[in-house]
């Protein structure tokens, strides 16, 4: 039988984080694969590895650290997760989304949460930054893939909750300004969540684009549904790593995401910073 996440179970892992900390996070910000370097910028930073938390499960994928970074940001109160937890690994939809439970159960309102992504759409290239505007659940089209299957927490949302607005238009407009600013040029676009470990076949890639796919990647549309159901605001920010072989001329490998992440992690640490700055 499928276990699904309690209340309980949430309300133990936040106790635990709120034993360590001493101050009360108001944004948190999840780091992509290769991106994890922006935790290095947080001040007066409380690390707290998953695997000190009741209930979290572990990270295991290269690139991705494994542990909630607590500090300040900016000026601003935030929660970090250096290293996010995949469907690919093994985890259930609602083991993937857990922290994000723990976040809404910390108190925390807005919700920034960036990813590695393959570039679908022929005009972008590595290292470009696309803003997403909306998403393709196609994980959660699938039987068991939305993470809001089985009892409603009701702690948190309405048990139909709207998904017409996912991605705070405030926030893309913040973020906007942010880029201006910094001479940083940014995409926007549809990013939709596969749930790999293996790449897409060019055959897949043709019939994402024609579906209206921009970005494809491992995650974040969980994570978002779950933000979203807890009445937080979303701000998505999708680094390019590569651009998508539609014809499979060119191989995609975890190592070119990995280095593109270097690249892009000072475009995206600017553009978060900024926005940080520019909240009320």
């Amino acid at each position: 039988m499928e276990e699904f996440i309690t209340y309980t179970q949430i309300d133990e892992a936040a106790h635990s984080i709120l034993q360590k900390i001493t101050i009360n996070p108001q944004v948190g910000i999840i780091l992509g694969s290769g991106l994890g370097e922006l935790a290095n910028q947080v001040k007066d930073a409380v690390n707290i590895p998953y695997d000190q938390i009741p209930h979290m499960p572990s990270s295991t994928v290269a690139g991705h650290q494994g542990r909630f970074v607590v500090g300040k940001l900016a000026n601003r109160n935030v929660l970090l997760m250096q290293g996010r937890i995949h469907y690919y690994e093994g985890y259930s939809v609602h083991q993937v989304t857990f922290p994000i439970r723990i976040m809404q159960r910390l108190g925390v309102s807005i919700l920034i949460i960036t990813n590695a992504a393959g570039g679908i759409n022929q005009d972008f290239e590595p290292g470009d930054l696309m803003l997403i505007t909306d998403h393709i659940n196609l994980l959660g089209m699938t039987a068991g893939g939305n993470p809001l299957r089985g009892p409603n927490l009701d702690e948190f949302g309405v048990r139909f909750p709207d998904m017409s607005r996912v991605y705070d238009p405030k926030l893309l407009k913040l973020a906007h300004e942010a880029g201006k600013q910094q001479g940083i040029h940014l995409r926007e676009g549809i990013y939709i969540c596969l749930a790999g470990p293996s790449f897409e076949t060019p055959a897949d890639l043709r019939f994402l684009k024609a579906i209206g796919a921009d970005a494809v990647g491992m995650s974040t549309v969980p994570e978002a549904t779950v933000a979203r159901h807890g009445g937080m605001r979303i701000l998505g920010i999708s680094g390019i790593s590569n651009k998508a072989s539609l014809d499979g001329n060119k191989q995609t490998t975890h190592q070119e995401v990995m280095e593109t992440g270097a690249v892009l992690v000072p475009k995206l640490q600017k553009i978060i910073l900024g926005v940080l700055e520019r909240l009320d």
